[in-house]
C-alpha cells in the first residue's frame, strides 16, 4: 500500500471518528452548535482576522479534547466494564480537561465580542423612551404566544422538537435587559442568571437540551427582531 494511500485511509478513520462522536455523544453536538452561533456572529459583526483566530483555536481546544475524552471513555469500558474506582477517576480526569478547554473558550469568547457587543448596546440604549414598559410586557406576551403556537401547532411529538417556554421567556428578559441597560457587564450578568436558571430546570424537570436551545433561540431571534422592527420606526 503506498504511502498516500495509507494517509487517505487515515484521514477517513479520522472523519469516522470524528463523525461517531458526533453522533453518539450530546456535549460534541451541543459543541458544534455553539460554534456555528460563535462563528455567525463573528461574521454579522465583522470581527478582524485575529479575533478570528483566537476563536477557531478555541473552538477546535474544546472540540480536540471531547474527542479525546470519548476515546477514554469508550477504553475504559472497554478494559473495565464494571464499575471500578481507578476507571471512574480516568473517566472524570478527561472530563475535567474539557471543563478546562470549554472555561479558555468562555473567556477567549468574552474578550472577544466585550468591544463589539458593547457598541451594539449602547446604539440600542439609545433608542429607549418613555413607553418601554409597555412594549416590554408586550414583547413578552408574543413571545410566549409564539412558542406556544409552536410548541401546540407545528411540533409533534416524535417529529420535531418541542421548545421550551421557560426557556424562550428567560432568554427574551435577558435580552431585553441587555438592550435597555446598554452595558456589557449587565448582559453578562443578565445572561448568567438565565443560563444558571436553565440549567436547574433541565436538571429538575429533565427538559430536553435541543429543546431548550429552540426556545433560547426564539426568545432571543423575536426579541431582536422586535427592537431592530422599532427602531427603524
Amino acid at each position: 500500500m503506498s504511502s498516500f494511500r495509507r494517509f487517505l485511509r487515515g484521514f477517513r478513520f479520522a472523519y469516522e471518528g470524528i463523525k461517531y462522536a458526533f453522533d453518539t455523544q450530546r456535549n460534541m453536538k451541543f459543541h458544534f452548535f455553539v460554534a456555528f452561533l460563535v462563528f455567525f456572529a463573528s461574521v454579522i459583526l465583522g470581527l478582524p482576522h485575529w479575533d478570528v483566530l483566537f476563536l477557531l483555536l478555541a473552538v477546535v481546544l474544546v472540540v480536540m479534547t471531547e474527542l479525546i475524552n470519548t476515546a477514554v471513555e469508550k477504553a475504559v469500558d472497554l478494559a473495565m466494564p464494571e464499575q471500578h474506582p481507578l476507571a471512574k477517576i480516568a473517566k472524570d480526569t478527561a472530563a475535567g480537561a474539557v471543563l478546562a478547554a470549554a472555561l479558555f473558550a468562555i473567556v477567549v469568547g468574552i474578550v472577544v465580542f466585550y468591544g463589539p457587543v458593547d457598541r451594539l448596546l449602547r446604539q440600542a440604549q439609545s433608542t429607549a423612551s418613555a413607553n418601554m414598559p409597555g412594549m416590554v410586557w408586550t414583547l413578552v406576551a408574543l413571545v410566549m404566544l409564539v412558542t406556544l403556537v409552536i410548541e401546540t401547532r407545528f411540533s409533534d411529538r416524535g417529529k420535531l422538537v418541542r421548545p421550551s417556554l421557560l426557556s424562550a421567556v428567560l432568554t427574551a428578559l435577558a435580552t431585553l435587559i441587555s438592550a435597555l441597560s446598554g452595558q456589557t457587564i449587565v448582559t453578562l450578568l443578565s445572561y448568567t442568571l438565565a443560563g444558571l436558571a436553565l440549567m436547574v430546570l433541565a436538571e429538575k424537570k429533565h427538559r430536553a437540551l435541543p429543546s431548550m436551545l429552540l426556545g433560547a433561540v426564539i426568545g432571543i431571534a423575536i426579541t431582536l427582531i422586535a427592537w431592530m422592527w422599532r427602531g427603524w420606526s
